[in-house]
């Protein structure tokens, strides 16, 4: 009996601050959520009632704002003495049909913020460019002419056991991934070479990223600096996606093939994983021996366009996502593209054998987007 008349006599208390604060210079949020939420209403009232001088501050360090019946707490600055400029959001709920908006376009209905230096879409349709200078955060290779022409397959003969050992790895991988490819330098096809080119690069990009996250963790772990190897591992990985980005734009894949390719990564994820654990210097040499490969493959495939084997892509147009990662021109051609993706890989090697060669705390010899290597 005492609990009844105490529940009925709370009500009365929350109908009676709501009247307070409606009758209040409060805002519309404010009396939304002493409706709303009872268990408010007392606190909020004494809030209603407060001096007008005082209030606006109060409001600005202390306001609720009701979303979907949930309450979210803003907290402004208090010590400010100019006025903060309040987000505007629509009275109605979600639930009635009308969505919380806002005057910046990051919350607009499909809409998605830009990456630094991505082109975005002005109101009248052009485009525009961000105000950071910067297309790509990490590396974005540029090559010239010249030097892509110098770039020729290289080949580090394996003295010790862990070259042996990854240069074995590799040459396993390599007939396994023919199969699957269907290679044969004689029958290759614009179509057949986009299937291994496709396959080779969804692999290509597992170990900078495992590597660049095991060290990342190691760092955390020991609360010391990395020496600046995750930086390179990662630019490694963001470039090899580079590479399958701008082939997807030729052709998409089907079922079976993203089904291979489901299946290749988690083994290959998994078990560079562990031999990352184990041994950093192997896994950068097995890395540094694929890349190797890379570039025979790329190689070919530019003889192949050279003598004519490959005559719809002597005229096939540059990716746009290609011209604007190497900066290849309007006038580019499937040949600069080769050329460019073959530069990258042969970067790849040069990296991996190098770090093969150190120990794991010392100092990364090569400088943030670097990516023109030796050719001699």
């Amino acid at each position: 009996m005492l609990r009844t008349v105490s529940a009925h006599g709370y009500r009365a208390l929350c109908r009676a601050s709501a009247e307070a604060v409606a009758s209040s210079g409060a805002c519309s949020h404010t009396r939304a959520l002493c409706v709303a939420q009872p268990a408010w209403s007392p606190a909020l009232a004494l809030l209603g009632n407060a001096p007008a001088a005082l209030f606006p501050r109060v409001q600005q360090t202390f306001t609720p704002t009701l979303i979907s019946g949930s309450c979210r707490w803003r907290t402004g600055l208090a010590q400010r003495d100019d006025p903060v400029e309040e987000t505007k959001l629509e009275d109605e709920h979600v639930g009635q049909g009308a969505a919380s908006t806002s005057d910046s376009k990051s919350f607009e209905k499909g809409h998605i913020a830009p990456e630094p230096g991505m082109q975005t879409m002005a109101a009248d349709g052009e485009q525009q460019q961000n105000e950071v200078d910067v297309e790509f955060s990490l590396m974005q290779p540029v090559y010239s002419a010249e030097y892509t022409e110098s770039v020729k397959p290289k080949h580090i003969v394996p003295e010790k056991f862990r070259q042996k050992l990854a240069n074995f790895a590799v040459y396993v991988a390599r007939h396994f991934f023919d199969g699957i490819t269907s290679y044969n330098l004689e029958s290759m096809t614009e179509r057949k070479w986009l299937r291994r080119i496709l396959f080779l690069e969804t692999v290509a990009g597992v170990p900078g990223m495992v590597g660049g996250m095991l060290r990342h963790m190691k760092s955390l772990r020991s609360m010391r600096r990395d020496n600046g190897w995750i930086h390179t591992l990662l630019e490694e990985a963001e470039n090899e996606r580079m590479h399958l980005l701008t082939f997807l734009q030729l052709r998409q894949p089907g079922f079976v093939f993203r089904g291979l390719v489901l299946l290749s990564q988690g083994i290959f994820f998994n078990a560079y994983f562990v031999a990352y654990v184990i041994s950093p210097k192997l896994c950068h040499s097995f890395v540094g021996y694929l890349e190797e490969e890379a570039v025979k493959t790329y190689t070919h495939c530019i003889s192949d366009l050279d003598k004519g084997r490959l005559p719809e892509w002597s005229t096939k147009k540059v990716p746009d996502i290609a011209r604007d990662y190497w900066k290849l021109g309007d006038k580019a051609t499937m040949r600069d593209l080769l050329l460019s993706v073959r530069a990258d890989e042969a970067c790849h090697s040069h990296v991996n054998h190098t770090f093969a060669e150190l120990d794991e705390d010392e100092k990364n010899p090569f400088a943030v987007g670097t990516h023109v290597v030796p050719t001699a």
